[in-house]
């Protein structure tokens, strides 16, 4: 009613105006006469195209109407826009945007978000955001946008690569442990029971999550340890493009989904081929695969991988890059914060030797066990002292001292381990 009675409404706030002028103006009633009198003869013309223009807008708004009602209304300029009136079209319009710019990816932009904070793998970094480049230009697929195998000792950054690509392309992350999937009845975790067995009243995790989550990263951690009918079930998801939902029996399409890999099999020989072929990535895929495959890994998963992506070793300042990070992590753990240079190189190479002498079977749990025991004490001890930011400083004896200081003074005590 509102906006079929907004001509008149301007009308008579035309009127108001035009009073409101003379009176600033100091017009007089005589003037305003002649004025009136001399306009007498455009009243009939206008008056015919305002009856004209307002007769118009009511059969449009009467057909708008019937026209919303079956879903074929297209409401531009002033007037709502169906998507405006029943929900958030900016959400909408976001989420196409962030789909065409999935399409067209930036590799160069992707391989730089990863290479700063994946340490050490500079060169997986970049062969994986040009991949993803060229796999999400394909208009059409019939099978997951790619799955890939990330190789390697353990402790060196597959997870963390696979949760950063997620975060980085802004997808959903689902993370399975498939060393949890060893048993044959493990599948029933992932793709939900069939009618009549408990649990069957609810989705699968996998099923569940990519029925809501289409275009998600599913990081499958460990993918040797699964057990060979849970194995059986990604190959379909992989071959055709869909899982089967076993409490409804509803397919739920995996074309959207990134599958991500991680393995510990086969490390040294994988090390080895990744430190001899380092700059011919072709010849040590083609090796990469024969390793795996000697060392037991699953035929039929290997034909169905796009791309295996070989991680090597942390050694020298890579190593030491993580240390600094896992310190600043633990340290913020403990609710302090560490000064800028506040961690001793002495500390960090402490931790690179202990590593070393581990040899190539240590991990990332390793360096994190042994920084533990360096510093945890004397971080509880600052804490109790009401530090807010501290200094790590390297003894002689091979203890560790947290150095007390805030932004105001370089050290107000010493708290020693």
């Amino acid at each position: 009613m509102l906006n079929r009675a907004m001509p008149l409404m301007m009308a008579a706030f035309l009127i108001l105006a035009v009073v409101q002028v003379s009176i600033m103006l100091h017009l007089s009633l005589n003037g305003l006469w002649a004025a009136i009198e001399w306009g007498r003869r455009f009243y009939l013309p206008l008056a015919g195209i305002s009856a004209l223009l307002a007769v118009t807008g009511l059969a449009y708004e009467t057909s708008a109407e019937k026209l919303a009602r079956r879903g074929l209304r297209r409401r531009k300029g002033l007037i709502m826009d169906v998507l405006s009136r029943l929900t958030n079209r900016g959400a909408l319009e976001e989420l196409m945007a962030r789909e065409h710019r999935e399409t067209v990816l930036d590799a160069d932009e992707l391989a730089a978000s990863l290479r700063a904070r994946v340490i050490g793998q500079d060169q997986v970094c970049e062969d994986i955001a040009q991949q993803m480049r060229r796999r999400l230009a394909l208009q059409v697929r019939g099978k997951p946008v790619g799955i890939f195998l990330l190789a390697g000792p353990p402790g060196t950054g597959k997870t963390y690569l696979a949760k950063q690509m997620a975060k980085q392309m802004e997808r959903p992350l689902l993370h399975f442990d498939m060393t949890q999937m060893s048993s044959p009845h493990a599948e029933s975790l992932l793709f939900g029971s069939p009618k009549g067995y408990m649990g069957s009243d609810t989705f699968g995790t996998l099923t569940g999550g990519l029925k809501e989550h289409p275009d998600a990263v599913v990081l499958l951690d460990e993918i040797e340890k699964a057990h060979p009918d849970v194995f059986k079930k990604f190959l379909t998801a992989w071959n055709d493009g869909h899982v089967t939902e076993a409490s409804v029996g509803e397919q739920v399409s995996t074309t959207r989904a990134i599958f991500m890999l991680t393995s510990n099999v086969a490390t040294e020989a994988l090390t080895e081929i990744a430190d001899r072929l380092a700059n011919e990535p072709e010849k040590m895929r083609g090796e990469s695969v024969e390793a795996l495959r000697k060392s037991g890994f699953a035929p039929e998963v290997l034909n169905r991988l796009d791309r295996i992506f070989v991680f090597r070793s942390l050694r020298g300042l890579d190593l030491a890059r993580v240390a600094a990070l896992e310190i600043e992590a633990m340290i913020e753990g403990y609710g302090l914060h560490v000064e800028t240079g506040g961690i001793d190189a002495g500390i960090l190479f402490q931790v690179m030797m202990k590593q070393k002498n581990l040899g190539t079977g240590a991990s990332a749990r390793d360096l994190v066990r042994s920084i533990e025991e360096m510093v945890s004490e004397s971080l509880i001890v600052a804490r109790q002292k009401g530090a807010k930011r501290v200094r790590l400083v390297a003894q002689e004896n091979g203890t560790v001292t947290t150095e007390i200081a805030n932004d105001s003074e370089v050290q107000l005590g010493r708290v020693s381990r």
